[in-house]
């Protein structure tokens, strides 16, 4: 459904400005508290904000982990699903959180894609067909003291061969 609504409505609007936009708007995104605050032109960097509020205080008072997770969840995976286009199929593979010290103030994260990066995973996914890539992020105040940090594990491939391997696990 997200992707049909995007598509059609890039006919009028920019990438970076609909990324922001639908995911702000979107009911899954907004109950984590977290907001995206900026979009590269070329969706390469991707910025967030998680407000402490009492939506997402726990009973100590320090934002709930659930919250800093779910803000950052899908983000790396949709960026990459933008960026790389229709002929890939990516998945959030896996997510590894480590908690540094309880978040009393309002989080933030960056998302970053170099253009190396994306040229290496283009070329890998084309010779290896799939592909499993790390990146790693933290979750931070204002001054950059990290609250959290997030690894994640997105699988990458290419779209013929998921559909064949697919196929192949469905017979």
């Amino acid at each position: 459904m997200y992707d049909s609504i995007f598509q059609f409505l890039n006919r009028f609007f920019k990438k970076a400005t609909l990324f922001k936009t639908m995911f702000n708007v979107s009911p899954m995104y907004r109950r984590s508290c977290g907001r995206i605050t900026h979009v590269s032109d070329d969706l390469h960097i991707v910025k967030i904000k998680i407000k402490l509020s009492y939506k997402n205080k726990n009973y100590v008072g320090s934002m709930f982990g659930g919250s800093l997770f779910a803000a950052t969840d899908p983000i790396y995976m949709i960026q990459l699903m933008q960026i790389l286009g229709k002929d890939y199929v990516v998945w959030d593979k896996t997510t590894e959180i480590k908690f540094k010290r309880p978040a009393y103030q309002n989080a933030f994260a960056t998302f970053n894609f170099t253009s190396d990066e994306i040229h290496q995973i283009k070329k890998d996914v084309k010779k290896e067909n799939e592909i499993n890539c790390v990146k790693q992020l933290h979750i931070t105040d204002k001054k950059g003291k990290i609250f959290t940090e997030v690894n994640k594990t997105i699988y990458i491939s290419s779209k013929a061969y998921y559909k064949e391997k697919k196929a192949k696990m469905t017979s």
